[in-house]
């Protein structure tokens, strides 16, 4: 397949009338836990090729799977989380194909029977809005091996299997053909991943091959509830390769329809190093698969006892967590959904929002310095050696005025490399301060005299300059002053120049 129409529309991944997009997901989420859905293999990401197998997970003959109780309370919880109804009877089925990472010749997965279904979440839509997508199913399957066939690692025509992904628990979410746009599509990637995170089943990292998506993309005649012909993208593992792999596909089958063309049902594979999408086989249709139940496995019975355990013991999810922030501690939209973007964030926020009275200044700290902090060191908040309760005694004594935001800053970072209580170093920065109202004064008349231009412009009204002089002040004092003091100076040189003038 060629890029034929990739570049065609001037915005990518929409198409104009007639036709209106379809999109429907089929996401895969690996599971937190410490072994194998079917057998007590470990599922650590990382360990050496073919070290984590068995003959269950390799599907040797006389060996007998047996199901991890812990997949059963990850799916449940999902499907809670989702709305979906948790069927009272699950089926596990044998779904064959033959490919060299599936040393079985099966995947077992569920079929005309899942764990869950009819369920929904929501995603923002253009002009902000929140519009519904429903959710098919939620099922229960192993997963299959890695090919590793890139020739940095084999020959051209040689292929390499790493079987310890075998038999990893995944859930698979099946949504309907809901999504109308690749940033829909995006959206509904990032909440998803965000959910899973705050329900504790799994890390949600697409990198990784946690969270794993694939997409059936149909245009159709706008106003139409029929549905096109379909193709299905894979290998999309970032939330930008979704929108650049959708953008693309939805162009090349525009541009296809356009010109009077045929779509081909299809499989193929996105390649974000070149940007484009190429046929990998037809698509399958479930008869293909040749599904049947499987025979070593009981039917799974759900009780609605266990199912109200479950809810009970559900942690706050992230729209709750964001309403409630914007409620009791009266932050901003934005902080707040911000904030309760991951819920390492959102705790390490909340200790510390318990120990100030300002939790504005909580949230600042938190969307500036814990989070770049984190981001630089590629860790959680919650392992950062700054911790909570430390920021806040930093954070109290800045807003009491004992220190400035420079000195805040160089304790901040200190705190980061030694780990301990910032008090020590609070009373070294207040020491430092420059208290004394005449020295002050003179580096105020110094800074007003060294730009001219700027003083005349305040004195004509521009009184955001206050700020710049503020800056200009500090930064030659080397932060060793409250700013509110310097403010306040500067407000009595202007009144007094002012005055002189007449």
């Amino acid at each position: 397949m060629n890029g034929t129409g990739a570049n065609s529309h001037s915005n990518p991944g929409l198409v104009s009338a007639p036709f209106e997009v379809v999109i429907g997901l089929e996401v895969h989420i690996q599971l937190q836990t410490r072994s194998k859905i079917f057998c007590g293999c470990s599922v650590q990401f990382g360990a050496e090729a073919n070290s984590q197998v068995c003959p269950v997970c390799l599907g040797l003959p006389g060996a007998l799977p047996v199901l991890n109780e812990k997949v059963l309370a990850s799916a449940a919880r999902l499907a809670l989380a989702t709305g979906c109804r948790i069927n009272p009877v699950s089926l596990f089925a044998r779904k064959n194909y033959f490919y060299p990472d599936l040393p079985k010749g099966y995947q077992i997965s569920q079929f005309d029977q899942p764990f869950a279904s009819d369920g929904g979440m929501t995603v923002t839509s253009e002009g902000d809005a929140q519009r519904a997508i429903r959710i098919r199913r939620i099922h229960l399957e192993d997963d299959a091996g890695r090919s590793i066939h890139a020739e940095a690692f084999v020959a051209e025509d040689e292929t390499l299997l790493d079987l310890n992904r075998c038999g990893v628990p995944l859930l698979e979410l099946v949504t309907e053909p809901d999504l109308r746009s690749p940033a829909e599509a995006a959206d509904f990637m990032q909440r998803l991943r965000q959910l899973v995170r705050y329900l504790g089943i799994s890390s949600g990292n697409m990198e990784e091959g946690s969270l794993r998506c694939d997409a059936n993309i149909s245009l159709r005649p706008a106003g139409s509830d029929g549905l096109g012909v379909k193709t299905e993208l894979k290998n999309m593992n970032s939330f930008r390769h979704v929108e650049r792999a959708l953008a693309f596909e939805i162009a090349r089958q525009g541009a296809l329809l356009a010109a009077g063309g045929r779509i081909e049902q299809q499989t193929l594979l996105w390649d974000p190093a070149r940007g484009m999408a190429e046929p990998m086989r037809s698509k399958e249709e479930a008869h293909d698969y040749r599904y049947f139940p499987e025979p070593d496995l009981m039917p799974v019975a759900i009780s609605g006892e266990w199912v109200e355990e479950l809810r009970r013991q559900m942690p706050e999810l992230p729209e709750a967590r964001k309403a409630r922030y914007e409620r009791e501690f009266g932050l901003p939209a934005y902080d707040a959904g911000l904030l309760t973007g991951d819920p390492g964030v959102a705790d390490y926020f909340e200790r510390l929002a318990a120990r100030i009275e300002d939790k504005k200044l909580a949230s600042n700290w938190v969307m500036g310095e814990v989070m770049r902090a984190s981001n630089a060191r590629g860790c959680s908040v919650l392992e950062l050696k700054m911790t909570p309760e430390h920021l806040a005694v930093l954070l109290d004594s800045l807003s009491r005025g004992r220190i400035h935001q420079q000195a805040a800053r160089r304790i901040f970072a200190e705190g980061l490399e030694n780990g301990l209580s910032p008090a020590e170093a609070i009373e070294r920065e207040a020491g430092a301060q420059i208290h004394d109202t005449d020295q002050l004064r003179m580096v105020v008349r110094e800074a007003l005299t060294s730009h001219p231009d700027e003083t005349e412009a305040w004195l004509g009204g521009k009184d955001k300059l206050a700020g710049f002089f503020t800056g200009v002040i500090l930064q030659s004092l080397q932060g060793r002053a409250d700013p509110r003091a310097i403010m306040a100076l500067l407000q009595e040189e202007r009144k007094a120049l002012l005055e002189k003038r007449g």
